[in-house]
């Protein structure tokens, strides 16, 4: 039966191969019926450029360009860790590049895609860093200046980013309720997708469902399955 899949949040690095296994592990044994892979964000830990090369980043690379050569569809929505992935990357691997909010239809479903972010406007320290790194013209300066030193400038930002965390309530990081439903109002939707938030979950909240793919971790790939028949589920 024809399905897709949708996956967030899996933070690939250097530092934790056990990831990058899990990802090869689903990519190679992706099922001939498969139609299309939404990444909603976060794909990568941080992202400094396209310009960057590594032999993980060559890894990926080639493991999403074998998915268009099966011809499965790769979709992406940028995370608020590899925001700043281009043109280059979407012609190297034959993966299209969504906006931050994206209405799809997929076996008679319609669907709100979102990496999440932008839905937890109660954390406005946050949001307010967000506006700024979102900012054009911030990250075409960004981007001309050499490799080494944007790697260091994106190490700092990501040490104080989990600094940060420890700081704030469980809560405050969580999507807003109201504004998400008014969101999912706005596009005349019943049914969200989303990760950022990294707590695996089906909400079911005044006739809406909101879905929230969880954060990779070892031994555990949070995979969502949306099967032709519309049945859908996290994958075991």
């Amino acid at each position: 039966m024809k399905h897709s899949y949708f996956i967030s949040d899996l933070h690939l690095s250097e530092k934790k191969p056990e990831l990058t296994a899990l990802f090869i592990n689903f990519i190679q044994n992706i099922e001939p019926e498969t139609e299309r892979v939404y990444i909603l964000g976060d794909l990568f830990d941080f992202w400094v450029g396209d310009d960057e090369q590594s032999p993980l980043i060559i890894k990926i690379k080639n493991l999403l360009k074998s998915l268009h050569d099966k011809g499965v569809q790769c979709y992406f929505q940028h995370g608020n860790r590899d925001f700043l992935i281009g043109e280059r990357f979407s012609r190297e691997t034959e993966v299209e590049l969504l906006p931050e909010y994206k209405l799809i239809n997929l076996y008679g479903k319609n669907i709100l895609l979102c990496h999440g972010d932008s839905l937890c406007i109660d954390d406005t320290a946050y949001q307010k860093f967000r506006n700024k790194v979102n900012n054009k013209w911030l990250q075409r300066i960004f981007l001309c200046l050499p490799l080494k030193l944007r790697i260091k400038i994106a190490e700092k930002i990501r040490s104080k980013s989990n600094q940060d965390k420890q700081k704030k309530s469980v809560k405050i990081m969580d999507v807003n309720k109201t504004f998400t439903i008014q969101k999912m109002q706005e596009f005349n939707v019943d049914l969200l997708i989303h990760g950022h938030t990294h707590r695996e979950n089906i909400h079911k909240e005044e006739g809406m469902t909101r879905i929230v793919l969880g954060d990779w971790r070892k031994e555990h790939a949070s995979i969502l399955e949306l099967r032709e028949d519309s049945l859908i589920h996290f994958k075991k």
